[in-house]
């Protein structure tokens, strides 16, 4: 069954949304993330997807304090990302009590740490961002378009000995328009991996389409605080 991975993006200690990544669009809903990770689990969340957006952006943990709390406060997997961008941050993270972390642009720059951190931490704590626009690759941030195809990186992540890749389509991420399930789908299809699908998220039909692509699983943001998903709902059909 596809797992539902209720997020918090973290951003001065708050649980935020931003819109496409645009940190001039930022929407707070808390100022108390463990109480929102305890919500999230307790209506049926499989796994707690966190971003550090201070952290993706500054490259260093302003919201530490925060996830700390969160990892004490809920019995469910956590998955943090968000500026983890050496062995050392790995590690670092791991040691707060998260299960597992995500490398974003580190991973596309540096093919040899992910192997690395493959091979010291093992392929279950390391999970690989991929963020794309019309099926290839973006990095910086989104700001910047390479020219290398999604699904071509994913293969090469395989080879690497990856085993789980976030896959988010930028221009759907916020916008409450569904997900690119053909971009996904093409993903599942040609690789081993398992995908967990990001961006758009905004109706339990969003889910079902999903789920018939045999993702691995699905991030749920904006959705579920502006009430477009009920998470409780969702954990009904997908359990």
């Amino acid at each position: 069954m596809m797992k539902l991975y209720p997020a918090i993006d973290l951003k001065d200690g708050n649980c935020v949304r931003l819109i496409q990544g645009d940190y001039n669009q930022v929407t707070v809903y808390g100022n108390n993330p463990a109480q929102m990770a305890k919500k999230w689990e307790s209506l049926g969340g499989d796994y707690l997807h966190i971003v550090d957006l201070d952290g993706a952006k500054e490259g260093v943990g302003i919201n530490d304090e925060a996830i700390r709390e969160i990892v004490k406060a809920i019995n469910i997997p956590i998955e943090l990302g968000g500026g983890i961008r050496t062995l050392e941050d790995i590690k670092a993270k791991l040691d707060m009590g998260v299960d597992r972390v995500i490398l974003g642009s580190a991973a596309i720059k540096n093919k040899e740490l992910v192997k690395e951190a493959i091979e010291v931490f093992g392929a279950d704590k390391i999970v690989i961002g991929v963020d794309a626009k019309d099926g290839m690759v973006a990095i910086e941030g989104w700001l910047e378009v390479t020219d290398v195809s999604a699904l071509e990186f994913c293969k090469e992540l395989e080879q690497l000995g990856v085993k789980t890749v976030i896959y988010t389509d930028i221009a759907k991420d916020g916008m409450m328009q569904g997900p690119n399930v053909e971009e996904t789908k093409k993903l599942v299809q040609a690789t081993g991996l398992d995908i967990i699908a990001s961006g758009g998220v905004s109706t339990l039909e969003d889910l079902k389409n999903l789920e018939q692509i045999n993702v691995y699983g699905a991030i749920i943001g904006k959705a579920l605080y502006i009430g477009a998903i009920q998470l409780e709902e969702a954990a009904k059909l997908f359990k």
